[in-house]
């Protein structure tokens, strides 16, 4: 119980800190308001047109794929490094079937991938893809 009495008070000490330098701040800060401070500054030039802009979905799916597979990079790299004694203590197949099904989930989700359209970007106006 003692140590979740310290985790407890690190925990509140932690949360605290940030919110005592964020109130001294606000308390000791000079406060000048002017019209110049609110307004908006695009490199010294006048903003013209709306704020909101529609963003193409396809950068997103794509982003989100690289991570995942990049993700997986990060996983098979330590077993890779520890399959050699993996094998030794365990035997072949206990070792290296958790990594194909693995390898497998990860490419039945690519081919899904490419076969729905996940990864072809959209074609513009001048540009026509033949699928």
């Amino acid at each position: 119980m003692n140590q979740w009495i310290a985790v407890g008070v690190f925990a509140v000490v932690a949360a605290s800190i940030p919110a005592v330098m964020m109130n001294t701040s606000r308390l000791l800060r000079p406060s000048v308001p002017e019209k110049g401070k609110e307004t908006v500054y695009e490199s010294g030039e006048v903003p013209t047109g709306g704020t909101r802009l529609n963003f193409n979905i396809q950068y997103y799916m794509v982003a989100l794929l690289f991570v995942v597979f990049d993700i997986e990079t990060v996983l098979i790299f330590p077993w890779t490094v520890i399959y050699q004694d993996a094998v030794g203590a365990a035997g072949l197949g206990s070792a290296l079937a958790p990594m194909l099904v693995f390898i497998a989930v990860l490419v039945i989700g690519l081919g899904w991938a490419w076969r729905t359209g996940v990864i072809r970007w959209v074609s513009s106006a001048d540009t026509e893809f033949n699928t």
